[in-house]
């Protein structure tokens, strides 16, 4: 996360802790917001190469977290999350929050155009 964006949230009284790694905060996570790694803001390939996994949510990961944890996915995805974790509708939640997203663009479009 950018300094000068830490430093606003600290300066807000917002606390912020910062991880390397999913597995430091799994256990406490009630939402677990997952992005694609974007390819396009590496330098070379290799690079991205490094990453692109390091954040893949499976069932190995949802096992080792909180028992009523969700994930969400602005979609569409990559790879970030197995097609197996669709199937756990407790707790994937993407898509509903996907049609919920299309709810919202028709009521601003309707309030918009009256």
């Amino acid at each position: 996360m950018p300094a000068n964006v830490v430093s606003a949230a600290r300066k807000a009284g917002i606390p912020v802790t910062i991880c390397e790694s999913l597995e430091d905060v799994l256990h406490d996570t009630d939402v677990l917001y997952v992005t694609r790694v974007q390819k396009e803001r590496f330098e070379t390939e290799a690079e991205w190469m490094q990453v692109k996994d390091a954040y893949r949510v499976d069932h190995a990961v949802l096992s080792r977290a909180k028992e009523d944890m969700i994930v969400m996915h602005p979609l569409p995805r990559v790879n970030e999350i197995d097609p197996e974790v669709d199937f756990d509708s407790r707790r994937a939640v993407y898509f509903r929050q996907m049609r919920y997203g299309l709810f919202i663009r028709m009521a601003l479009l309707m309030s918009v155009l009256l």
